[in-house]
């Protein structure tokens, strides 16, 4: 049978009309509901619905949705800590390549700024009538001890933190922290690391959807049943989210076919050069994978800004879980500071030895608070992240295609299959409405 038989068999069909309608009516719903599928991977950010308590299905609270990402922030950020981020190199080794030396000098010359108003609201605090009252003589040498001895005392205490960050800070829980804290920049990342994949699914989706509407176009012709519009409407839904998101991560590793090339690419018109026939290579791997060096860069900048920051590495080292351990070692700089003659004898003198012990607790507590607003600097993080800028995106194009694709993957594979049944689901609703709005007034 020739094309034109075909021809002359569709159009002599009864419902040739309704027919027709099948492939472009089957590309646009499935280029609608891939693009459903993608925004609800993740949006919105925060769960919207009706909140039911002990509610059983999918992880949420209630009838409603969240997005898939920021619904599991926590859970996808571990794995992308441990399949990619871990494969990068060490905490101790990122916190050195900060320059901690520069830090010291930084992080000095702010707290000396506000040393005196910090030693008075320390001392009234603990002893407002006392430090009041206190000669102003004898306060001006515990400014002067604590200035001179601030600078050799901020050195060894950065340079010692420095070399314990792997003790003091568990570099997994600071990034789920960061993510579960603040699901939008887990959504961020996503988007701006797989911009082009998620736009490629969406895309290709409409040229798949408009193959399986010639196909099933053909199947109502020899099975001219009514129940195969949205049966195989939700068949085509089906398929069509699985092989976009298999298209974006597979083949892993690179294939490359022998083709003939006739053509090459032009950035004028026509676009399309004819040139000598040769023999050239079609690299065949995911979309994802393809664009390693591309990513590389991207991946880096969010790293070095968001994630692993000087001031999420210091604040989960003086807040997080492994906190106390902070504190036991920043007395073992701090209290040299109490220990030295001028600053002991004045203060035992005026608050007694059991007031001076108390003082002690107090001091630790100010100097993290102090430590703290100098390390938010804006200015500190964006050189400090500079210095590490180079070294992440270096290392995440030396990646394996199979390490490097657990950056995107983990966004996916987390409810795959909850976003290929829901293209299923939405395929035969809309295959449904399709046979109630053209195939039954077309009977009639």
């Amino acid at each position: 049978m020739d094309v034109t038989s075909i021809w002359q068999t569709i159009a002599e069909h009864p419902e040739f009309l309704a027919m027709l309608t099948i492939p472009p009516v089957t590309a646009f719903v499935t280029w609608a509901h891939v693009w459903m599928a993608l925004k609800m991977l993740f949006y919105p950010i925060k769960f919207w619905g009706i909140r039911i308590p002990n509610f059983p299905f999918f992880g949420l609270p209630g009838i409603g949705w969240q997005g898939i990402v920021p619904r599991k922030a926590g859970k996808i950020s571990g794995v992308i800590v441990d399949q990619t981020l871990s494969k990068l190199g060490s905490l101790d080794e990122f916190f050195k390549a900060m320059e901690p030396e520069q830090m010291a000098v930084f992080i000095t010359e702010k707290v000396d700024e506000n040393l005196e108003a910090l030693i008075d609201e320390i001392m009234l605090e603990r002893s407002e009538t006392l430090w009041g009252n206190l000669p102003y003589a004898i306060k001006r040498r515990i400014y002067n001890q604590a200035h001179k001895a601030l600078p050799e005392i901020m050195q060894a205490l950065v340079l010692d933190l420095t070399n314990n960050v792997e003790d003091l800070v568990d570099m997994r829980q600071m990034i789920v922290n960061t993510m579960e804290n603040d699901r939008r920049l887990m959504v961020n990342m996503f988007l701006r690391v797989g911009q082009k994949e998620i736009n490629f699914i969406w895309h290709i989706s409409a040229l798949i959807g408009l193959v399986f509407g010639l196909i099933q176009m053909f199947i109502f012709l020899f099975v001219p049943q009514h129940w195969t519009v949205p049966f195989f409407a939700a068949i085509w839904g089906l398929l069509t989210n699985w092989i976009a998101i298999w298209m974006v991560f597979n083949p892993v590793e690179p294939r490359f076919i022998p083709y003939v090339k006739f053509f090459r690419r032009s950035s004028r018109f026509p676009f399309v050069v004819p040139q000598l026939p040769h023999i050239a290579q079609f690299r065949f791997q995911g979309g994802f994978m393809k664009r390693q060096e591309e990513v590389s860069e991207v991946f880096a900048e969010i790293v070095v800004k968001d994630l692993v920051t000087l001031e999420n590495i210091m604040n989960e080292m003086m807040y997080g879980t492994r906190a106390n351990d902070t504190r036991v070692l920043m007395k073992s700089h701090l209290y040299e500071l109490l220990e030295t003659p001028v600053i002991r004898t004045s203060l035992r003198m005026s608050l007694g030895r059991r007031e001076f012990g108390k003082l002690k607790n107090t001091i630790i507590d100010k100097s993290i608070s102090a430590t703290m607003i100098p390390i938010r600097d804006p200015e500190l993080n964006e050189s400090r992240a500079s210095k590490i800028f180079g070294l992440f995106r270096d290392r995440i194009r030396a990646l394996t295609p199979h390490e490097f694709q657990n950056l995107l993957r983990p966004a996916f594979r987390e409810d795959e299959l909850t976003l290929i049944v829901l293209g299923g689901l939405t395929g035969f609703l809309a295959g449904w409405l399709h046979l109630v709005l053209v195939f039954f007034p077309a009977v009639g």
